[in-house]
Formats: structure tokens, C-alpha cells, sequence
């Protein structure tokens, strides 16, 4: 009996902790402190169109529900520091979750995604 309630005990704390130990979560301002650090790569998760319509400095574009997402980020440095960020929010807590199962360990969320950054009065890049 003891071991059926670790057991169970360690699955509930497995599955809890699943979803809020892919990243930290960060408001626009710490974001933008975060990506200024040297060696943290900003990374897009929205689609191309996205992207160029409207992207923070020097963020490079990989689209999460592109079919080839699992392979690029598969080519990226797994010890860099990543600031990863979409529209609201809700993909990029996708991205880091998929970048957290294949490894990678430094990953900030935009939390409200790029909504919160322009609303903070912070710049984007349009081409």
C-alpha cells in the first residue's frame, strides 16, 4: 500500500510540474531585459506572415505549427538561452514545452506574447 501511494504521489508530482517547468514565464519588460543579455536568442514562434508583418529586433522566425519545427529547432545550440514568443502567448508556451522535450534548459516565455510588448509601448521591426 505504501508503495501504490508513492507511486501515485510521484506521478501526480511528474504530471504537475510538467507544464511550469518548460520556461519562465516574464512580462514584456523582463523580457526585453532578458533578451539583452549576451548570448540569448529571440525566437518567433508565429508564422511567416506574422513575422514580417510585425517582429521584435534580431528575433529569428520558427514557426511552431510548421511541419518543421521538431527538425529546425533540432538544429539549434540546446545550451543557448532562449526568449521565445508568439501572438498571445499560447503557442510559444507550446514551443518551449517541445523545445523542453528535446532538451533545451534555458527557455523565457513572453507571457501575453507580442498583444503585451506593443502594448508596453515597446518597438517591432516591420519589413
Amino acid at each position: 500500500m505504501k508503495k501504490l501511494i508513492a507511486v501515485l504521489f510521484a506521478s501526480t508530482l511528474a504530471l504537475t510540474s510538467c507544464g511550469s517547468s518548460a520556461a519562465t514565464n516574464m512580462g514584456a519588460a523582463e523580457f526585453q531585459k532578458k533578451m539583452q543579455e549576451a548570448g540569448v536568442v529571440v525566437l518567433d514562434v508565429r508564422s511567416a506572415g506574422e513575422f514580417y508583418s510585425g517582429h521584435i529586433e534580431g528575433a529569428i522566425n520558427i514557426d511552431v505549427e510548421g511541419m518543421t519545427f521538431d527538425g529546425d529547432i533540432a538544429k539549434l545550440d540546446k545550451t543557448k538561452t532562449y526568449a521565445v514568443y508568439c501572438h498571445s502567448g499560447r503557442r510559444s508556451g507550446i514551443a518551449v514545452g517541445k523545445m523542453a522535450d528535446a532538451g533545451f534548459t534555458k527557455l523565457f516565455n513572453l507571457d501575453g506574447g507580442i498583444q503585451v510588448w506593443q502594448a508596453a509601448g515597446l518597438p517591432l521591426v516591420t519589413q
